[in-house]
């Protein structure tokens, strides 16, 4: 089976925990490939730079100068000290963007209802299988940074990285038996936001519904469980959300996401 595997930003923030994470990376077996957040780092860049992060609802606005940092950053810093961990723990990793043969096209978002700058949204078709699969049957394993392409005339864009992380699952769905693990600073998804013996063992998307109107999902895990179920839906055999220290557990530990 195929893994693609999401390393949110909080763990690339920190280099113990990164360090930790990527040793168990590099020892999971078989075709896998990692894609990554971009933590605070290009915050702290930018401010040395003179361009201050501008927030809205938790979400970056990017405009011409951010742009210009979270490419450096999240496709240079980031994706190249990544790639060099990796190697040297004896993984053959390969670090690229979505620009990088075209393997991510995307739209860049409507200014509508907020405008949020060079962002994009993956077109439904907009993943390069071909790319993909050239990198992985050559024994490659990609590192994926969330910058994507703009598939109208060009210019590159910041994407989510967690809708990076489903597009390629979906795209390489249709070739491989694809599993997609969502690794952050938690264990799973909490019941209790407070108590991380909480673990939801299995959500479903009945299930999802009724804790997101509990109030039981909300903030940032609501696009990260919206995002898993997509992928479900888009033919990926399992989601997961587990803790960044759990890729060498027996079923992660976390929490499964499964259709109904």
């Amino acid at each position: 089976m195929l893994k693609v595997v999401k390393i949110g930003g909080n763990v690339v923030d920190n280099p113990e925990k990164l360090d930790a994470f990527l040793h168990d990376f590099a020892a999971l077996e078989g075709p896998k490939i990692l894609v990554h957040g971009g933590g605070k780092i290009a915050t702290t860049v930018g401010k040395a730079l003179g361009i201050e992060a501008t927030m809205i609802g938790g979400r970056r606005v990017t405009d011409a100068g951010t742009l210009k940092v979270v490419t450096m950053v999240y496709a240079g810093l980031i994706n190249k000290t990544i790639v060099d961990k990796l190697r040297t723990a004896g993984c053959d990793a390969f670090g690229l963007c979505g620009a990088d043969g075209g393997l991510i096209v995307s739209a860049r978002r409507s200014p509508e209802p907020v405008d949020y700058g060079f962002v994009g949204d993956p077109l439904l078709d907009g993943f390069s299988v071909k790319a993909a699969r050239t990198l992985i049957d050559a024994g490659y394993v990609p590192v994926v940074a969330p910058i994507t392409v703009n598939g109208d005339g060009g210019g590159l864009l910041n994407t989510n990285a967690d809708t990076v992380a489903r597009t390629v699952a979906v795209g390489l769905s249709h070739k491989y038996e694809t599993e997609l693990v969502y690794c952050f600073e938690k264990p799973g998804v909490l019941r209790d936001v407070n108590d991380e013996r909480s673990v939801i063992a299995e959500i479903t998307p009945s299930a999802f519904e009724r804790l997101r109107a509990e109030g039981v999902v909300a903030d940032g895990m609501l696009p990260k469980l919206e995002n898993a179920f997509r992928a479900i839906g888009g033919g990926v055999k399992s989601v997961v959300i587990c803790g960044a220290d759990a890729l060498t557990q027996e079923g992660y530990g976390g929490t499964t996401l499964r259709g109904e």
